[in-house]
């Protein structure tokens, strides 16, 4: 394994900075910088943002990561008593979206293609059991209608775009075109459609645009990739993609990694970054690529602070998170399709099982993982690993009543809402947030302050391909801004406020 190799198998928190300023107004432009740009976060975004400077013939950058390696949320783990071990996804798992006939490709699929990753198609719905309190229960042609259902209130949301009606929530979405789910099965199966997606429920989320960026990923109808989705079983791990991108064009001494960053002093003449080991990095530009929760909780400290345009747009956003809890027994006892579903009376109590014990997956390993989202991922990280252990074993327990459930030989589940790295898994987008706020989010502060990531990306927020063309653009841009001497940046909505004034 080669040096840069051993170098690049890390998750770097990159923010592409500006000169450092430490809040005094004085001339900074004399200090002596340790690079033009610092890309702060090492994901998606950092990875192709640094590219993209380099493409553009910048190579005075330095990417700035927390952690070992390169990937960001592309984290995997190997997992298994030994001898029979697999590397397995934490965090995003599939590509989704890849491409239709001759039409526009996920620009994370060429590079999947590129780079030679094992993948292979998951049936989401073509291979599917069903299971409620009473065991294995055919409710398929309730999983269907809410298939119908969902497709609707994307078709619904598309009018109202047209009609330029005003966003609401999903929930309100699904009520206006009669999908009103009562039963257990139904919620499961509405569950299955809306929250597996976006980690957050139908009362959290926007109607509009969460029906937009499932179709500009899927819908080819609007520019979307097609609704193939390939799930990631490299043993190099998913983060394999990037990781190998990133290899092909940096140098060693243009990352940092085990560099986690304290504060960011910023202003007109440059950023100064604070690691908390103390050192200190100066530059010409920042560009943070920090997850929204990180930015949510002030993990990051900005001197001066970040102004109320920013914060508003931070704190109006939603960072969801989504939580794989994966076990692995002695032999399969469960079902043979790739996917199940099981219906609890309590909406989104372990809904979503998957079985890798699978020909498509890795047959003979004896590995079975659940999926929770949202409010239910934070409660049970509040949990110990015993604890949430004796539910999951209780729910398999309830789906295969005439099985004894053994002690799993594995057992594992990552804590994202926790993890100061993170801060959750990836943006939701509520009803409450304008299109103003996003343009806020992804908006300079002055002019060496940028941000960047899968949050600030309109189409693709949630999504891997958001990550990537965020780090693309914004790149691009300051690119712009190197070679012309300075530029304004990406201008900020002074206050986002209502067509009309309130009637009180």
């Amino acid at each position: 394994m080669s040096l840069i190799r051993l170098w690049l198998l890390s998750v770097v928190l990159v923010c592409l900075s500006a000169p450092d300023s430490f809040g005094l107004s004085v001339d900074n432009t004399s200090l002596k910088k340790d690079a033009s740009i610092l890309i702060l976060g090492g994901g998606v975004t950092g990875a192709i943002a640094a590219r993209t400077l380099r493409e553009n013939g910048i190579n005075n950058f330095v990417i700035v990561e927390a952690r070992r390696e390169l990937g960001g949320r592309l984290t995997s783990q190997m997992f298994g008593v030994p001898g029979r071990e697999v590397t397995l996804e934490l965090g995003a798992n599939w590509v989704q979206g890849t491409q239709s006939g001759d039409g526009p490709a996920n620009p994370i699929w060429t590079l999947v293609q590129k780079h030679g990753l094992h993948t292979h198609f998951n049936d989401w719905y073509g291979s599917i059991s069903t299971y409620d309190t009473a065991g294995a229960a055919d409710y398929i042609d309730v999983f269907d209608d809410s298939t119908d259902a969902y497709t609707n209130l994307t078709i619904a949301a598309g009018a109202r775009v047209a009609k330029r009606l005003v966003d609401g929530t999903a929930r309100t979405g699904y009520s206006l075109i009669g999908a009103k789910s009562q039963t257990a099965q139904a919620m499961a199966s509405e569950y299955y459609q809306f929250d597996w997606e976006y980690a957050q429920t139908p009362e959290e989320s926007s109607w509009i645009a969460s029906s937009w960026g499932n179709n500009f990923t899927y819908n080819t109808d609007v520019g979307g990739f097609g609704d193939d989705n390939q799930m990631a079983l490299d043993q190099r791990g998913f983060k394999y993609f990037i990781q190998a991108e990133a290899e092909e064009f940096l140098q060693l001494d243009q990352v940092r990694l085990n560099s986690t960053v304290k504060k960011i002093i910023h202003s007109n003449s440059g950023v100064t970054v604070e690691l908390v080991s103390g050192e200190s990095l100066r530059a010409d530009y920042a560009l943070c690529t920090f997850s929204l929760g990180v930015l949510q909780h002030d993990d990051v400290v900005f001197e001066p602070p970040l102004p109320d345009w920013k914060q508003e747009a931070i704190q109006s956003m939603v960072m969801a998170t989504y939580t794989k809890i994966f076990l692995q027994f002695s032999e399969k006892f469960w079902f043979d399709t790739e996917m199940a579903l099981y219906a609890d009376p309590v909406r989104g109590r372990y809904p979503v099982w998957q079985s890798l014990d699978h020909k498509n997956f890795f047959p003979g390993s004896g590995i079975i993982f659940v999926t929770v989202t949202g409010d239910y991922s934070q409660r049970i990280e509040a949990l110990s690993d015993a604890q949430v252990q004796e539910e999951v074993l209780g729910v398999l327990g309830t789906m295969f009543p005439n099985t004894t459930i053994p002690e799993p030989l594995a057992f594992h589940f990552p804590r994202w809402h926790s993890d100061p790295l993170f801060r959750g898994s990836y943006s939701n987008w509520p009803a409450s947030f304008f299109s103003e706020h996003h343009q806020n989010l992804r908006a300079t502060v002055g002019d060496r302050l940028w941000f960047a990531g899968e949050a600030t990306s309109q189409k693709y927020f949630g999504f891997l391909q958001g990550a990537y063309f965020e780090g693309l653009d914004v790149a691009t841009r300051i690119a712009a801004c190197v070679q012309g001497g300075g530029c304004a940046g990406i201008q900020q909505v002074a206050q986002v406020t209502n067509a009309r004034p309130y009637q009180i």
